[in-house]
């Protein structure tokens, strides 16, 4: 029958009325495996008892006010952020990609400011997905995204993450502003890149007056098992990073972080949003950053996340023309296929097991920081009987 929503999604045949944790219900009661997540967003699981209180109370107290006015929430969660990792500043936005349009501006402002406007040009990687906006997409370069949405917006470059002599050469150009990288790839093959690789990025961009902007939108908060996926690499740090997603454990914010330095060119009136950093984004997202941050919680996420892939690598083992490579880090997991990737995500579902699709025919397994061993196991008992479905189809 038809509907009103603009056809640009495909949804699964999956209608959740209410979720707990790990788990999705519909109403009838079926009951779905969701590593999904939201898309790496709901890092503690449906309806987590904290978050719910937080925007409960928040609810009764004070929507919205606009950044006209003083919002005490931004101030509170701004420090927690910037206690935690390299930064001294954060703009709080509505999403990942508003906090990767705001990256892009922090940095050619900053070349602006200290008198090199010239310096606008950003690289990015093949392979990399930064959002859906015009200028993210641009960053990107995904010509399927790209396609007829109008002529390509200038100042933007594209790298390949294994030519670095390629990288070598363009990130020593005299126009370029800034690197955009995500330490771990979510939509683009879930593929991690390694401690030398980010600590060479690091020195390059340094060497050159270069601002390096991490996209840690899908592959922060938690979700590898650190804060964020640059703590991994000591030394690694970025200038500029852009999060959001689990940020908010479900409920839509964004940040963008950055040096005092890095932004010196973000004056008053030079950039703002009407709904950024509202109050009831706030209180949600102080509350899940407390959780997450907790070393007990990141703790639990790298158990958990060693236990699925100890499971993932005994299927594969025992399915070796279905799973390919397991790649990813932390809770943010890829499996490269040999048969098509949006086939086995349709053998999956009918294990009651949802799984996210991704680039180089790869499949995402995101679930919550708050997964059990149990269900853990269940998991992956799922996924094996998704294999055995697509090597023998009549069993399914």
């Amino acid at each position: 029958m038809p509907h009103a929503v603009m056809p640009v999604y495909a949804p699964a045949p999956v209608t959740p009325v209410s979720g707990k944790g790990l788990w999705l219900y519909e109403a009838d009661g079926t009951a779905w495996i969701d590593c999904i997540g939201g898309i790496a967003t709901n890092a503690l699981g449906h309806c987590h008892p904290a978050l719910v209180a937080a925007l409960s109370h928040q609810a009764e107290t004070l929507w919205h006010v606009s950044n006209a006015l003083v919002i005490p929430g931004q101030r509170a969660l701004a420090e927690k952020l910037t206690a935690a990792c390299f930064a001294d500043l954060a703009f709080f936005s509505n999403s990942g990609t508003e906090a990767v349009e705001c990256a892009i501006k922090t940095a050619r402002r900053y070349h602006a400011a200290s008198g090199a406007p010239q310096r606008s040009v950003i690289i990015g990687f093949h392979g990399s997905f930064h959002g859906r906006t015009y200028a993210a997409i641009n960053a990107s370069g995904n010509a399927a995204y790209l396609q007829g949405c109008g002529p390509l917006l200038p100042g933007f470059v594209h790298c390949d993450l294994d030519d670095h002599d390629g990288f070598a050469r363009a990130v020593a150009r005299p126009d370029v502003a800034a690197v955009i990288v995500e330490p771990v790839q979510g939509e683009g093959g879930a593929r991690a890149l390694s401690a030398d690789d980010l600590l060479r990025l690091r020195r390059l961009c340094s060497a050159h007056g270069v601002l390096l902007i991490h996209d840690e939108v899908q592959c922060g908060m938690g979700r590898t098992g650190r804060l964020f996926a640059h703590h991994w690499a000591e030394g690694s740090a970025p200038d500029i990073m852009a999060i959001a997603k689990a940020l908010g454990g479900g409920f839509p914010v964004g940040a963008c972080l950055a040096t005092a330095d890095a932004a010196s060119g973000m004056t008053a009136g030079s950039h703002g949003s009407t709904f950024g950093g509202n109050p009831l984004a706030m209180a949600v997202a102080g509350a899940a950053f407390d959780i997450i941050a907790d070393p007990a919680t990141l703790a639990h996420a790298r158990a958990m996340a060693q236990r699925l892939r100890e499971g993932l690598a005994a299927l594969r083992a025992r399915h070796p023309d279905i799973i390919i490579d397991i790649r990813g880090k932390g809770l943010l997991v890829g499996l490269k296929l040999a048969p098509n990737n949006r086939a086995f995500i349709a053998a999956a579902r009918a294990q009651h097991l949802l799984l996210a699709g991704g680039g180089d025919n790869i499949v995402r397994l995101l679930p919550p920081l708050t997964v059990t061993a149990e269900e853990i196991d269940m998991i992956v008992e799922r996924t094996g009987a998704a294999c055995v479905a697509m090597t023998c189809p009549a069993v399914a």
